[in-house]
C-alpha cells in the first residue's frame, strides 16, 4: 500500500462518515438491512474465527493468521482501527486490499444503502464481507470492533471458532459500568455449539462467560483450566488436555504476548493445525504494528539523541498500561536506560488508570494533544492527569519538540535514552504515517 494514491477511497469514506450522527451506535438492524440488499455476503465468507476481548485481540489474531499461513492456508482478515490507511482493515488472502477494489466495494455499499442512516463501521464492515465473499480463502479472521453482542461483525451466524481475549474495564459508556456487564457484551459472540477459546480472565468475567456458554452449549477451552501457557528459559510451554509443546519466544515483546500466543496456539489446535512447526511459526512470525514496535527510521529518529531506543505502543487502558509497565521494568533490569514517555490520549479513556503503573519507571512524560482528534485531551489536561499519577510532566506541541527536549537533557549524550511514544492508537497511526 505504501505510496498508493488513496484519493478515491478517502473521498468515499468521508461521505460515509456523514450517514449517521453518531460515530458509535451499537445495533445490528441497520447493517442487517444493508446486507440483505447486498445479497447477504456475510453468509458466504470462508469459515470465520471471531475474536472479542478488551486487550490482545489484534495480537492474538496476528498469531493465528501467522500459524494458518504457515500451514499453507489462505486467510482473510478484518481488523480495526487502522493506523495509517483504511486499507489495513481488510486483508485478502494475506495482502491488504488494493485501492481500486476498495473504492469499488465502498461505492457498491453506498449505492445499496441509499442514503439511509448507518454508522461508518457498519457500512465498511459490509464492504469487508463483500470482499471476503468474492475472494476464495480457507479462513476469515474477524476482530470485533467494540463489545461483541451488538458489534457489526456479530451478524455472522456460524463461525468455525470464537476467541475471547482478556476482558477489563473499557468503553463503559457503551458496554456497561461493571466488569460483569462488559463481559456479558463480549460473550455475546458465543454461538450455539461453536467451540470457544478463552484467555486469562478475572473471576467475575469468567463466570459470565461460563454461564453464557452453558446456555448455548458452547465447548469452552479456558486458560489455566483447560490449557496453560508458562514462560520457560528459552520461550514458553503450552500444556493442554492432549499434549505439551515447547514454543519459542513470541515475535511481539512482553510477557502478556505469551498469553496471547498461547491463546492463538490453542485456537490453531482446535482448528486441527497442531503440528509443532506450525505452532512455532505462529509464535515466531506474527507481526502487529504499534504493539511495542521499535522505530528505526524517519524524521523523529533523525532528531532523537544518538543511540536512542524509540518504541511505539497504541495501548490505552489500565490493563494495557500495566502490561507495558511490566515490560519496561524488565527491559530496564536487563539493559538500564533513562526512560522518557511521549504521550497523547483521548478524553474517553481512564487516563489515570493507564498512567499510574509507570510511576517510578519514567524520568519524564511529555504530554501532547493528538492532531485531528476531537476527543483528544489537550496537552495541559494530560499533564494534570500525569502529575496526579506522580509523573513529572511537560507540555509539548508535538513529538518532535519532545525529542528535542529529551536531546537537551544533560546526560542524553552519555546515556542514550529509551523513548516510548504511547497512549493512543490514533497517535500511533500518526507517528507511523510520518515515520513508518
Amino acid at each position: 500500500m505504501t505510496g498508493q494514491d488513496t484519493t478515491k477511497s478517502d473521498a468515499i469514506l468521508a461521505r460515509l462518515l456523514s450517514l449517521h450522527p453518531k460515530v458509535i451506535d451499537l445495533s445490528l438492524e441497520r447493517l442487517e438491512r444493508l446486507l440483505a440488499a447486498l445479497g447477504n455476503p456475510e453468509r458466504n465468507i470462508p469459515p470465520a474465527i471471531h475474536i472479542a476481548g478488551t486487550n490482545g485481540k489484534g495480537s492474538t489474531g496476528a498469531f493465528i493468521r501467522a500459524g494458518l499461513e504457515a500451514a499453507g492456508k489462505r486467510v482473510h482478515a478484518y481488523t480495526s482501527p487502522h493506523l495509517a490507511r483504511f486499507h489495513e482493515r481488510i486483508r485478502l488472502g494475506g495482502t491488504l486490499i488494493d485501492e481500486d477494489a476498495l473504492a469499488a466495494l465502498l461505492e457498491e455499499c453506498e449505492v445499496a444503502n441509499g442514503g439511509a442512516p448507518i454508522t461508518f463501521f457498519e457500512i465498511t464492515t459490509a464492504a469487508a464481507f463483500l470482499a471476503f465473499s468474492r475472494s476464495e480463502a480457507d479462513y476469515t479472521i474477524l476482530e470485533v470492533g467494540l463489545g461483541g453482542r451488538l458489534d457489526a461483525t456479530n451478524v455472522i451466524e456460524n463461525p468455525a471458532l470464537t476467541v475471547i481475549t482478556p476482558i477489563s474495564i473499557d468503553h463503559q459508556s457503551y458496554l456497561g459500568e461493571t466488569l460483569a456487564e462488559i463481559a456479558g457484551e463480549k460473550a455475546g459472540i458465543l454461538k450455539q455449539g461453536v467451540p470457544a477459546v478463552v484467555g486469562i480472565q478475572q473471576e467475575i468475567a469468567m463466570g459470565v462467560i461460563a454461564a453464557r456458554a452453558r446456555e448455548r452449549s458452547v465447548p469452552v477451552h479456558a486458560a489455566n483450566a483447560d490449557w496453560t501457557a508458562r514462560r520457560e528459559p528459552r520461550g514458553f510451554s503450552l500444556q493442554y488436555e492432549n499434549g505439551l509443546v515447547d514454543l519459542p519466544n513470541p515475535a511481539l515483546p512482553g510477557d502478556h504476548q505469551i498469553d496471547n500466543a498461547g491463546l492463538a496456539a490453542m485456537a490453531l489446535i482446535l482448528l486441527g493445525h497442531d503440528a509443532p512447526n506450525i505452532l512455532a511459526a505462529s509464535v515466531r512470525s506474527a507481526q502487529w504494528p504499534a504493539r511495542m514496535q521499535r522505530l528505526k527510521s524517519g524524521p523523529l529518529i533523525e532528531i532523537a539523541p544518538a543511540g536512542s531506543e524509540i518504541w511505539l505502543d497504541g495501548g490505552h487502558n489500565p490493563a494495557a498500561g500495566e502490561a507495558l509497565a511490566r515490560l519496561l521494568a524488565d527491559m530496564e533490569e536487563r539493559d538500564p536506560k533513562p526512560l522518557h514517555m511521549i504521550c497523547g490520549m483521548l478524553n474517553t479513556k481512564d487516563v489515570t488508570g493507564y498512567l499510574r503503573p509507570f510511576e517510578g519507571l519514567v524520568r519524564r512524560i511529555y504530554c501532547l494533544s493528538i492532531p485531528g482528534e476531537d476527543a483528544t485531551l489537550t496537552s495541559d489536561e494530560l499533564a494534570d492527569f500525569a502529575e496526579g499519577a506522580d509523573l513529572d510532566a511537560i507540555e509539548v506541541e508535538d513529538a518532535a519538540e519532545a525529542m528535542r527536549l529529551i536531546g537537551g537533557e544533560e546526560d542524553a549524550a552519555i546515556s542514550p535514552p529509551r523513548i516510548l511514544i504511547c497512549g493512543s492508537l490514533y497517535l500511533a497511526g500518526r507517528i507511523l504515517r510520518e515515520n513508518g
